[in-house]
């Protein structure tokens, strides 16, 4: 038995310590609050995902076998899979899984691509914090990964980015993105723009779906996906294996059908911790990628603004972000409670001649919140 804690160990992992939010000249500090705010991490997740690899293979009922999976075998009628002649196969293969068809048919959707730099000796205005910078048209994320390290993921909307090979993506970085970070971090992102290291990755969207085939079970990126804006993937991953352990402790995995009733009651357990983090992660980037849209501009300013209210204002959402808090409800209440908030600012900000306007464009704003979180809360009751 080991601790994904333990996992953390030697890889020059970084604390932290919570969130700073910066919309323009303004900033908000989130610190971990929730349950007497336990810190986080930032690593490489490589590293990270080695060490996890280390400590299973020191368990003592586990054997390794290496090789690249070119296809799932399965018996002669093609209803049970039965991998590497195995009575369970667990695929777990990720965001590009080349298996998922064999469960989840559902759709895969781009909203956007992460492009992903790693910035040499970063001076962050708030060490040992995420830092999420509302730029436009969507958010730039920096966090600290190593002594050394800092990692930029630039957010583009949509599946196509500049060309990198005519330089373009480098101008877009330059002069599109850079004057948009605070000014400490300009220098040591500009020299990571010149090295021209950087890497793209599409934002998937993706609905789980009931794993009802026979001897395969579908797991992580690989079945359900949202926005990593929030870095829920490996939150929810983690639950994933938990739920699994927990519906097969006692089975007899030679007992196909057995096993399957008890893999498929996994989407429904599943389900408070990922309907709060993927819809979380959706909404969320819905506020921050905002762009010239003036009524999710209003939920934006929304947003940062209920942050800085502090108190359960900030608890409950870090709560939430973390994983820690499983509470769709909770989740709802306060994003209508952001939205309202939005609506208030706008009023305050205006004036008087101009309220039938105001008015517009508050009710547009609240009209946009609901096309935002009714559509994902939808896909969450999906079976």
């Amino acid at each position: 038995m080991f601790s994904p804690e333990e996992c953390l160990k030697g890889i020059d992992a970084i604390e932290c310590k919570g969130y700073n939010v910066i919309q323009q000249d303004t900033s908000v500090l989130l610190p971990y609050s929730y349950e007497n705010g336990k810190s986080g991490c930032g690593f490489h997740h490589g590293q990270f995902i080695m060490k996890l690899r280390e400590a299973a293979k020191a368990c003592n009922n586990v054997s390794t076998m290496e090789g690249t999976v070119s296809a799932l075998l399965t018996e002669d009628d093609n209803d049970r899979v039965i991998g590497v002649y195995a009575p369970l196969t667990v695929v777990c293969d990720g965001c590009f899984s080349k298996f998922r068809k064999e469960v989840n048919n559902k759709p895969v959707k781009v909203s956007s691509t992460f492009v992903g730099l790693i910035l040499k000796d970063c001076k962050l205005p708030n060490p040992n914090h995420g830092h999420v910078v509302l730029a436009q048209p969507s958010p730039v994320l920096l966090y600290q990964i190593g002594t050394h390290d800092t990692r930029a993921l630039v957010d583009i909307p949509g599946a196509k980015i500049p060309s990198v090979s005519s330089g373009a993506l480098a101008t877009y970085m330059r002069e599109k993105v850079c004057p948009q970070l605070p000014e400490s971090v300009r220098p040591s992102f500009l020299a990571a723009v010149e090295t021209n290291d950087m890497r793209s990755m599409p934002n998937s969207h993706l609905v789980p779906a009931q794993n009802t085939r026979r001897g395969v079970v579908l797991l992580g990126d690989a079945n359900n996906m949202r926005h990593p804006l929030t870095g829920g993937g490996m939150t929810v991953a983690f639950w994933d294996v938990v739920h699994l352990r927990d519906v097969l402790r006692g089975a007899d995995l030679d007992e196909f059908d057995d096993v399957r009733r008890r893999v498929k009651q996994v989407h429904w357990k599943r389900k408070e911790i990922s309907a709060t983090v993927n819809i979380l992660a959706n909404a969320l980037y819905a506020l921050f990628a905002a762009g010239s849209d003036p009524y999710a501009k209003v939920l934006q300013d929304g947003c940062v603004g209920y942050f800085k209210l502090g108190g359960i204002c900030v608890s409950t959402p870090i709560g939430l972000l973390s994983g820690m808090l499983t509470n769709p409800l909770a989740l709802i209440v306060h994003f209508f409670a952001v939205a309202i908030y939005g609506m208030l600012l706008l009023f305050a900000s205006r004036p008087v001649y101009e309220l039938p306007l105001t008015v517009v464009r508050a009710v547009g704003a609240m009209v946009v919140a609901c096309f935002i979180v009714l559509p994902l809360i939808m896909n969450e009751l999906q079976p």
